[in-house]
């Protein structure tokens, strides 16, 4: 995601969002065109996880808050110059949407880096993972999605119980309320969409949680986020969760249908856990997995089964 991890990803409305926000595309389903979107997706996911791993590693130098406001002006920066977007011509309403989508990306990156500086990597995605697939479960409003649902909070109770040594409370709280955050990034990146064209909402928005995040991040950080070596690492975990996962996930949605790209999306925490083992050394037992396993079954479960 630009700088979102908002899209390391669990419903097929981060995909929708995710066409919205760049255009109309053209779908190719057949073939081996479905097969390289299928690969651009998962290539999205492990540039985007092991971005957050990397991020993590930088967290004694810059502090979790400082890392993310280097990450969201890098990001910033990098899209404001590609996109360009048009400031003039929106009413005041559409500056609302964007400002309240800024607000969501900064809160929601702020959150998240928080709980991966407490609980491991594959347990804090597979928490945040919640807010999009009970947005999903509420959107689809079928019976069904109950199922879905209930096989998720399995997942997330075994979870809670299994061998993460570092598994306290308060990184558990911060992943959920990222969870809450990324679902409202969802709709406000969908309404975004409508009201700016290409990427341009994306891009201002931000901007918006740039702004918002740095006064956080020099107060924690303050003059280690100037190092050279801290901003060389930014700039890597910028190009990691934002630059790269984003054009990947624009060039699969070319060829592949929301529904598959949002099935695979749901495999984010898989990846986290393998990103948290091989750059943090984040052990994983077999209950871990077990819980990630059922928290992915039942986003993929509800991605098939929603309306859109």
């Amino acid at each position: 995601m630009s700088t979102v991890r908002a899209a390391s990803a669990a419903a097929s409305s981060s995909a929708t969002a995710c066409i919205r926000s760049f255009g109309r595309v053209k779908l190719r389903t057949s073939g081996d065109s479905r097969g390289v979107g299928i690969g651009l997706v998962l290539g999205g996911l492990v540039s985007q996880e092991f971005g957050a791993a990397v991020a993590a590693s930088l967290f004694p130098r810059a502090g979790a808050a400082g890392v993310v406001a280097l990450r969201l002006v890098l990001s910033a920066g990098l899209l404001l110059a590609v996109c360009r977007p048009r400031v003039r011509g929106y009413r005041r309403a559409d500056w609302a949407i964007v400002v309240g989508f800024g607000a969501a990306l900064a809160g929601m990156n702020l959150l998240f880096y928080q709980s991966i500086a407490r609980i491991p990597l594959g347990a804090a995605v597979t928490f945040e993972v919640l807010g999009p697939l009970v947005l999903s479960v509420l959107l689809a409003r079928r019976a069904a999605s109950w199922l879905w649902a209930g096989l998720a909070l399995a997942g997330v109770a075994l979870l809670s119980r299994g061998g993460f040594d570092r598994l306290d409370g308060g990184g558990v709280a911060f992943a959920l309320g990222a969870a809450v955050l990324w679902a409202a990034y969802i709709l406000l990146s969908a309404r975004t969409g409508t009201r700016f064209p290409r990427a341009d909402g994306l891009a201002l928005a931000m901007a918006v949680a740039a702004v918002l995040s740095l006064p956080v991040g020099v107060a924690d950080a303050g003059t280690a986020l100037l190092d050279p070596v801290t901003l060389a690492l930014g700039v890597a975990v910028a190009i990691l969760s934002s630059a790269l996962p984003y054009t990947l996930e624009l060039l699969a949605l070319r060829r592949v249908t929301a529904s598959v790209f949002g099935v695979v999306s749901t495999l984010a925490p898989v990846m986290a856990a393998v990103a948290g083992y091989a750059v943090l050394g984040q052990i994983l037992s077999p209950l871990d997995l077990v819980a990630i396993a059922l928290v992915v079954a039942a986003a993929s479960g509800a991605v098939l089964t929603s309306r859109r």
